[in-house]
């Protein structure tokens, strides 16, 4: 199993490296384009942000009341929407992997939070507390849309800049909203079915695998990008690989196939 999940690492960090980025066509859009691309592609990238829906997913599956539902994405929402907004806007950033990595391991968290971690595993008679929890992830997941956010030419520090990054946070609130509706939806779904106690294990447990993956994705991409030679797939080895491979395709007798 353990082979298993190291063969899939360079097959995810490939993926997961588009993913970090901006592409050119929309780094041109949100250059090109006013407040309006801004929110388009902010609400974009939180709906294809995997890594924080996954999250958000398990801080809502529990939820029942549309009280606690708003006192815990508002309180996510005010955390991230501190970190993309300020340290956007100061220049405040560091290495995006690392900072994906902590997003991943909130995903295990909450995965293991739901599945009474704390108190079954660990022995705590209480969890630590959720919403201060939600809260302090909320400021990290902020931090990782600001790394995205900085990677693209904002403009000199001022209203024009200011009023770029709040309508791409407001693109993630929108995006955040629209997530959380189809989630609301199918777990009030599945609540009603009489299976569910068996299926939030599962579904829990998979989260702590998704969170478990994620790390090994963002530490494989960090050592990668980081550390290239020490890491076994500089760029020098990859094109003598291919070398190799080309001369021995080159030498190998034709086939019956190739004959016809």
């Amino acid at each position: 199993m353990f082979k298993l999940l190291l063969s899939l690492i360079p097959l995810l960090w490939s993926a997961n490296s588009l993913a970090h980025g901006i592409s050119p066509e929309a780094r041109q859009a949100m250059i090109d384009g006013g407040y309006l691309r801004y929110i388009m592609l902010g609400a974009e990238h939180m709906i294809t942000g995997y890594d924080h829906l996954l999250f958000l997913f398990g801080v809502i599956f529990f939820l029942t009341s549309f009280k606690d539902i708003v006192k815990f994405i508002s309180i996510f929402t005010l955390g991230h929407s501190i970190t993309l907004i300020f340290a956007t806007f100061l220049g405040i950033t560091a290495n995006y992997w690392l900072i994906d990595a902590v997003i991943a391991l909130s995903v295990c968290y909450k995965g293991f939070d739901n599945n009474n971690g704390f108190k079954d595993y660990l022995g705590f008679k209480k969890a630590p507390n959720l919403l201060t929890m939600v809260f302090i992830f909320g400021l990290i997941h902020g931090f990782g849309l600001s790394t995205r956010l900085q990677q693209l030419p904002l403009g000199e520090k001022g209203s024009t800049m200011l009023g770029r990054i709040i309508s791409f946070n407001v693109g993630v609130e929108l995006g955040q909203i629209v997530a959380l509706t189809i989630m609301l939806f199918i777990l009030s779904t599945f609540r009603k079915m009489d299976f569910f106690k068996r299926f939030s294990k599962v579904a829990n447990d998979g989260l702590i695998l998704a969170g478990f993956m994620l790390l090994l994705m963002q530490l494989h991409g960090y050592l990668h990008t980081s550390n290239p030679d020490e890491f076994g797939f500089s760029e020098d080895n990859h094109y003598h690989h291919h070398m190799k491979m080309d001369k021995i395709k080159n030498t190998q007798p034709s086939t019956n196939h190739d004959n016809l």
